[in-house]
């Protein structure tokens, strides 16, 4: 009986079973998280250049329509781009610094409200349902001044003061890649599908397109949000007669920027203020207002206005801020939806997904990298 000679497995054969295949694509999967993760750490050593670039990115998506809107009426390109940057700046700045001298203008009647509210909520503790007493509260007080005086505070404070330094270069960086960005938009997107392959350049071209359309109408219809709830909020605070009530609306504008979060920290913020202020009864109304804004905005404002653009789930939005939070603080947290949106939009088009979606594209879109 003929003897059969063993079976041997090639080298090539190790990888060719339904093992060796599951085992190269994991390789290619962990090569390419490598990569991402390497790029990912370079681009996070440079905040300070990397944040401006993302920020005027989505701000040039929400104002690029209205670049194109005066360009088709016979302005020329320039100076649309210029009134519209200008129109920006002017509502902003105006806004900043009319905040900025209402508060100071109320300074000392504030200084007055809160020492009178502190004491009330000094009051409140000692003899409210959970009672703490003196000695507590005296401990409280002098831990606060401690740190007040304490060379950790002076620390914090110049910390915040190089921060501050930081922010204002980021802002004037931002603002110069912003107008860039209205004046060369195209350009500069067309000169980034070079780069691209011939056989994906029209594939990345509508990806492109998408994304810019995908940012502007979040970023306008959040701002929409971000206004009703602002001016719900404020509404209230000038009723009870919450002293700064334009600035804390502004605050909450702000808020409504970042997904979840934001809004209630505002919230928070304004119950605060009118505690101090005005007393128990002010901050409860306001604390209701907040809540009832905050349901406004989750189950009609946000499904209305931004509901078809984006597209995902909540849960989804949930663990971006989340991981968005984790790795680039405030930060991140304000970037993660927009960047969770543009991501979603890139798979659809490279999968195939969503191609009734390809036509809404905003053409006057601008370059974003």
């Amino acid at each position: 009986m003929p003897e059969h000679p063993p079976t041997t497995t090639t080298p090539a054969g190790l990888w060719s079973d339904g093992l060796g295949r599951a085992a190269i694509r994991s390789l290619q999967v962990l090569a390419v998280a490598a990569l991402l993760w390497c790029v990912g750490w370079a681009l996070t050593r440079v905040p300070l250049a990397l944040i401006p670039v993302i920020i005027a990115s989505i701000l040039a998506s929400a104002i690029s329509p209205l670049v194109g809107w005066l360009d088709r009426h016979g302005w020329p390109r320039p100076v649309a781009v210029l009134a519209s940057f200008l129109a920006i700046l002017a509502v902003f700045g105006g806004l900043i610094a009319f905040c900025v001298a209402l508060v100071r203008a109320q300074s000392h009647e504030l200084a007055a409200r809160f020492t009178n509210g502190i004491r009330q909520l000094e009051d409140l503790v000692s003899n409210g349902p959970v009672r703490l007493s003196d000695e507590q509260l005296a401990s409280v007080r002098d831990g606060l001044q401690h740190f007040l005086s304490s060379g950790s505070f002076g620390t914090e404070a110049l910390t915040g003061v190089r921060s501050v330094g930081e922010f204002i270069a980021a802002m004037v960086l931002m603002a110069v890649i912003l107008f860039f960005f209205l004046k060369d938009g195209h350009e500069i997107r067309e000169f980034l599908l070079r780069l691209v392959p011939g056989t994906y350049r029209a594939t990345a071209r509508t990806a492109a397109e998408r994304s810019a359309h995908v940012l502007g109408a979040y970023v306008r219809g959040t701002a929409l949000v971000a206004a009703a709830d602002a001016l719900i909020v404020g509404v209230a605070l000038v009723v009870m007669q919450v002293p700064l009530a334009l600035p804390l609306a502004v605050f909450v504008f702000i808020g409504g920027f970042i997904p979840i979060l934001g809004a209630t920290t505002a919230g928070i913020l304004a119950v605060a203020v009118a505690l101090l202020s005005n007393g128990p009864v002010a901050a409860i109304v306001i604390l209701v207002v907040v809540l009832a804004a905050n349901q406004i905005e989750h189950h009609l404002l946000q499904p209305l206005l931004m509901g078809k653009v984006l597209s995902i789930h909540g849960l989804a939005i949930l663990l971006s801020l989340a991981v968005g939070t984790m790795l680039a603080g405030i930060v991140g947290a304000l970037l993660a939806v927009p960047f969770t949106a543009v991501g979603w939009a890139v798979v659809k088009t490279f999968t195939r997904r969503g191609e009734s979606e390809g036509s809404q594209a905003v053409e006057d879109g601008p370059a974003t990298a």
